[in-house]
């Protein structure tokens, strides 16, 4: 379970100022806060990127702050191509992501006074040679998002989205039938919170319900469930593929994003939809074996471990 509230940048800062006061360093954890790169889509594509050696861009606005710099040289690192990033005056966004124990987290994303890309700043170009356009629902970005999806539809792209979170889903929930309703969503992924509630269900909730209810709309429909699993389906063929690495989860965080970087990838391959969906769950169980959104380079091993034992498509990597 995970909450997800915005703050101002003021908050933020008082937010990791108490972190560090009243979490004490450890002999295994000597700083109780890391900074890393990341956001939902920017993990998804790295993990393509990294992991499964697909060719990635990102759209958007960066600071010229040092937060900014840090995206950048992670992303580039990563073998991210930033063509498409444009550097503004001003704050970049960022999320305090607070996991205790048990792997429960409390996210606080700081984006209000953030740089953004505006709706008219798209060109054609930034879609050019691109196979999928990878979204994620944002009510304070739906302006973007739609203009996005008009322009990578133009240019003929399939587009994902992403539904963020049980909260985005809640408040914003006919303006997201609507957007689903355009038929310009290739692909839609849910977790289980998230499509409890567009659907409206309650403690009887079946995710299977949610899931013919956004095949409705996509061609591709992904529910992930934890450490169930997931359900997917793509015309009538529906499949159930459980989790792999749960029991070592250390961070749920990235979970969802890196699913849907193994299941793009599978897409791309041109893989049947059972074996997409086993691919994002050994790339999902690769970034929950350690802290934040990125996978390690250990983790990737894990994974590629478990894709051959699963006899799965591997990825060719350039050295």
């Amino acid at each position: 379970m995970y909450y997800d509230s915005q703050v101002s940048f003021e908050e933020l800062d008082h937010i990791l100022t108490e972190v560090n006061a009243l979490i004490l360093p450890s002999h295994d954890d000597p700083s109780p806060v890391r900074t890393m790169a990341g956001g939902s889509v920017a993990n998804t594509i790295r993990g393509l990127s990294v992991g499964f050696g697909i060719s990635t861009g990102i759209i958007g606005a960066r600071g010229d702050d040092d937060q900014g710099t840090l995206f950048v040289n992670n992303m580039s690192f990563s073998g991210v191509d930033l063509t498409r990033l444009r550097a503004k005056k001003g704050h970049t966004a960022q999320c305090a992501c607070l996991v205790d124990a048990s792997g429960n987290r409390t996210m606080r994303p700081c984006l209000s006074s953030a740089v953004k890309l505006q709706a008219n700043e798209f060109t054609k170009e930034d879609f050019e040679g691109s196979k999928w356009l990878v979204v994620r629902y944002a009510q304070q970005n739906l302006a973007q998002i739609i203009e996005a999806i008009r322009v990578a539809k133009q240019e003929g792209l399939s587009v994902s989205l992403d539904l963020a979170s049980f909260e985005m889903v809640r408040d914003y929930r006919s303006q997201l039938i609507s957007l689903l309703e355009t038929g310009n969503i290739d692909l839609c992924f849910a977790n289980e919170d998230e499509a409890r509630e567009i659907i409206g269900g309650g403690l009887t909730f079946d995710p299977e319900d949610a899931l013919a209810f956004l095949s409705k709309h996509c061609k591709w429909a992904v529910v992930t469930l934890a450490s169930k699993g997931c359900i997917a389906k793509y015309g009538k063929q529906v499949v159930q593929v459980p989790a792999i690495g749960a029991s070592n989860a250390v961070d749920a965080t990235g979970a969802g994003d890196l699913f849907a970087s193994g299941f793009l990838y599978g897409l791309v391959k041109g893989l049947p939809l059972e074996e997409c969906c086993k691919v994002g769950a050994c790339s999902g169980g690769s970034v929950i074996r350690a802290l934040g959104g990125e996978v390690r380079p250990e983790n990737w091993q894990w994974m590629y471990k478990q894709m051959h034992a699963g006899g799965l498509l591997l990825p060719e990597l350039k050295n």
